[in-house]
């Protein structure tokens, strides 16, 4: 039986730790202007800790900006991958595969539209 600290494997602490380290990478240290508008909202790690996919949003509403800055991303991903093994202290540094996070921006427009919603009904 594998034994667990504190409710959590090592995976999704490798997880956690990979989501800040990233997240301050991509913001303080790449050249892209496009990664500034880029949040890192989750991080999944394959059991053996070789691939990590990398769930991001982007505060952009155009499709195709959202597309290619996520194509920046992973073209990126080796440079990223790099400096991250430089900050973390890991045997494995897992390769990186950036998605764009759909679940967010579609929680962020229900919200939009409740809030529209509302101002409606109290007028």
């Amino acid at each position: 039986m594998a034994h667990k600290k504190r409710g959590f494997d090592r995976t999704e602490r490798v997880a956690d730790l990979l989501q800040k380290t990233l997240a301050q990478l991509v913001h303080a240290d790449m050249a892209d202007d496009r990664f500034r508008l880029v949040t890192i909202t989750s991080v999944t790690i394959s059991r053996d800790l070789s691939y990590a996919k990398v769930f991001v949003t982007v505060l952009q509403d155009d499709a195709e900006a959202i597309k290619q800055t996520i194509f920046a991303l992973n073209k990126a991903a080796k440079s990223l991958r790099y400096q991250l093994a430089r900050e973390v202290k890991l045997r494995i540094v897992p390769e990186l595969k950036f998605v764009y996070d759909e679940s967010t921006a579609y929680g962020f427009r229900m919200s939009m539209l409740i809030d529209s919603a509302v101002k409606k009904i109290e007028k």
